[in-house]
């Protein structure tokens, strides 16, 4: 059995998420859970809370036993940019793009 959850439009680089969530994948959700606790990166808790999200998905169903249950897919999607611009010298314009992201987590039983 398997308990998914997800976040969408979260306003952090896909970039920088996919740095945290490869730390993560493949581990225990109470391993998973200390190096997210421990990760100095603004994306860290919105995964760590995500996480729990996912044993709580988990926990609603019978059969899947939560103490067994380990990160088998944990995956970075890009969501829509948006695009602002700040003025720069010379009368131009500088683009700034602020990215947002979609984060998916699939939990599995050992």
């Amino acid at each position: 059995m398997e308990a998914k959850a997800s976040v969408n439009y979260v306003r952090v680089s896909p970039q920088k998420a996919r740095l945290v969530v490869d730390l993560v994948r493949g581990k225990n959700v109470e391993d998973a859970l200390n190096i997210l606790s421990v990760t100095q990166k603004a994306s860290a808790k919105i995964v760590e809370k995500l996480l729990k999200s996912a044993v709580a998905n988990a926990s609603q169903d019978r059969n899947i036993d939560v103490d067994t249950l380990f990160i088998d897919t944990a995956y970075v999607d890009e969501g829509p940019t948006l695009k602002r611009f700040r003025a720069r010298a010379m009368g131009r314009a500088g683009r700034i793009l602020k990215r947002t992201s979609h984060i998916t987590v699939i939990l599995k039983e050992r």
